[in-house]
């Protein structure tokens, strides 16, 4: 048996690469965490002293706590982006940063750039087959060791994280220029929305573009679509306006609305090819926004 000391010294090296894992695959920071802490519980109870690759070990623990907590969430619709006006929407939690400066923590949480958009099209896979894309196009982690953890062959394994890819690959938008081009679009929103400029705001954006606000139970979840519908939101941009900050949203840069040191809401922008947004993620579930506020920002 492994020294317990030895173990949990070992165990907090990879804690970093861990919580990145859990959050790919659950879309939450705190059930990302859960799952971590669930790690290291089943982990300290286990004999690891045969254990060759306690990195890729502890990984598959984790991996196998998120598949079944995605399990046990229930069945998603499996085309989540395409149900007409009823449709689910979610955003998964943003990771939040400050726009001039790096964060250790987060940049190994947001390695590769894991935008929201990627992340809301996650949420829309079957819970094996997030697996498979996450721990092995994410991770470089071997079908053969994937297998297991979904009671299946490599083979087999291998058409999850193929159907998968094919699914993001037809749903995340292409890339957005460099982040400085981001910042300057974002505050060009900002810009436009604080005067209500709506010829202005429809200038920035893709002519499909999709708003997706998730509110949580609040009547304001919606999902817009289109370059007009959306620039038509602009007078509940302007409400929030003289609270905007500019933050990095996994990774990019987008918006905080803080109001009297409550965060209200968060914003993340997805840009295309020409630097026109293509997609905007708004969190405004009071109950998710409430713990996120790691930056220490005030009103």
């Amino acid at each position: 048996m492994v020294d317990d000391e030895y173990l949990a010294q070992r165990f907090e090296e990879h804690r970093g690469h861990l919580r990145a894992v859990a959050y790919r695959m659950l879309g939450s920071l705190s059930e990302a965490e859960d799952a971590v802490q669930e790690g290291w519980l089943r982990a300290s109870r286990a004999d690891s002293g045969a254990v060759d690759n306690l990195g890729g070990w502890l990984t598959t623990i984790v991996a196998r706590i998120c598949l079944n907590m995605l399990r046990a969430r229930g069945t998603r619709r499996e085309a989540a982006l395409d149900v007409g006006e009823y449709e689910y929407v979610h955003v998964p939690d943003p990771v939040l940063g400050p726009v001039d400066g790096a964060d250790p923590e987060q940049e190994v949480l947001l390695a590769d750039s894991v935008g929201l958009a990627l992340m809301v099209v996650l949420e829309t896979l079957a819970p094996a087959e997030r697996l498979a894309f996450v721990l092995h196009d994410m991770f470089a982690v071997p079908f053969e060791d994937i297998a297991p953890i979904v009671d299946k062959t490599p083979a087999a394994t291998r058409q999850l994280a193929s159907r998968a890819r094919r699914r993001v690959q037809g749903r995340v938008p292409s890339p957005s220029p460099d982040r400085a081009r981001q910042r300057e679009v974002v505050e060009a929103f900002i810009s436009a929305a604080r005067g209500g400029d709506f010829e202005a705001l429809l200038a920035l954006l893709d002519p499909d573009v999709v708003l997706r606000a998730d509110a949580g139970a609040l009547p304001t979840t919606k999902l817009v679509r289109g370059a007009r519908a959306v620039a038509e939101q602009a007078n509940s941009f302007r409400k929030l306006a003289a609270f905007n900050r500019l933050v990095l949203v996994n990774g990019a840069p987008g918006i905080l609305a803080v109001v009297g040191g409550r965060v209200v809401s968060v914003l993340a922008f997805t840009l295309g090819e020409d630097a026109r947004i293509t997609e905007l993620n708004i969190l405004a579930d009071p109950t998710r926004l409430h713990p996120l506020n790691p930056l220490g920002l005030t009103p």
